[in-house]
């Protein structure tokens, strides 16, 4: 969290994960750092049933902090038509169901789904207003089609790719007709040759049909992340976008590695997770110590953010 705020230049940090503790512990050092908190609980394969109570937990836990001083926003999950149970069709697994959207029966597949994802988020928000007393929001995905009246702060994952380029600034502008301020959740590519053009669907489009198995012709390049985020930071001031989070600061399940498939050209982070970081001489580390090291995405958003603070 030093790092996100010092060397980096941010201002404020989105907090996701599925599990709460992790999250109220990683929240309260962010809250130490001096950086705005965005407490994110992402859900993944658990019902409206199931999740409903899990809100108001974080809920709980974010008012703990607020109470304690932090500066935080609460958002009520993530691209649930996707990522929870009982919107697509498919199975009760992400694999399971991310082939439906590309297949012939797509359209029937989100018929109805919006009607789905407002109802369950006026419950949520019906339910967390009372415990949680800072700002609402939620990370939406297109398909998702939600309604912002409940909602103080819009949230949208704006994935930039080949498909909603020639209209990406237009859409987003769209998004303030509700007169709320406009939050970006999530924006990022992942790091090898064309990833920019996949946006949002790199990360799968770089595995074989297992969903596992990195393809084997993918060539690295950290330049990629570097001109997606050259592209679209301008578009996001112009237009007035309240607050921006790069998709993500680290992809732990996908180290980078020298020897065997580099997990890491399937990652949106803009560090690389050393697999076995005590071959790296410690001279040769930028933070010793951390298994990690910055990418040029790191360095090209800490000169932005820098430039900004000036």
């Amino acid at each position: 969290m030093r790092v996100i705020a010092e060397d980096l230049h941010c201002t404020a940090v989105r907090i996701t994960g599925g599990d709460p503790d992790r999250i109220e512990t990683a929240a309260r050092y962010a809250a130490d750092a001096g950086l705005e908190i965005w407490f994110s609980p992402f859900p993944c394969e658990m019902t409206n049933e199931q999740m409903l109570p899990y809100f108001v937990d974080c809920a709980r836990r974010a008012e703990r902090l607020r109470r304690d001083g932090a500066d935080v926003r609460l958002v009520t999950g993530c691209e649930l038509s996707v990522f929870a149970r009982g919107y697509l069709p498919g199975g009760d697994t992400l694999n399971d169901r991310i082939p439906v959207l590309a297949g012939p029966g797509r359209e029937a597949a989100l018929a109805g789904i919006p009607d789905k994802v407002n109802a369950f988020l006026g419950e949520v928000v019906t339910a967390v207003r009372p415990v949680f007393g800072g700002p609402l929001s939620y990370a939406s995905n297109p398909l998702d089609g939600v309604d912002w009246s409940p909602f103080d702060i819009v949230g949208l994952n704006p994935f930039r790719s080949l498909h909603n380029a020639a209209t990406y600034r237009q859409d987003l502008r769209k998004e303030f007709a509700h007169g709320k301020p406009v939050a970006v959740l999530e924006v990022g590519c992942c790091t090898f040759r064309g990833a920019g053009d996949l946006g949002g669907a790199g990360w799968y489009v770089a595995r074989e049909p297992d969903g596992v198995t990195l393809k084997p012709d993918l060539v690295r390049d950290e330049g990629e992340q570097v001109r997606y985020l050259d592209d679209l930071l301008p578009v996001f001031e112009e237009e007035g976008v309240d607050s921006l989070f790069w998709f993500s600061f680290a992809g732990y399940s996908t180290p980078h590695r020298t020897c065997g498939p580099d997990e890491d050209l399937a990652s949106y982070g803009i560090v690389k997770l050393l697999d076995d970081p005590g071959a790296v001489p410690a001279a040769a580390r930028t933070y010793p110590g951390l298994p990690w090291e910055p990418k040029l995405a790191f360095h090209a958003l800490a000169r932005h953010y820098q430039t900004r603070a000036r």
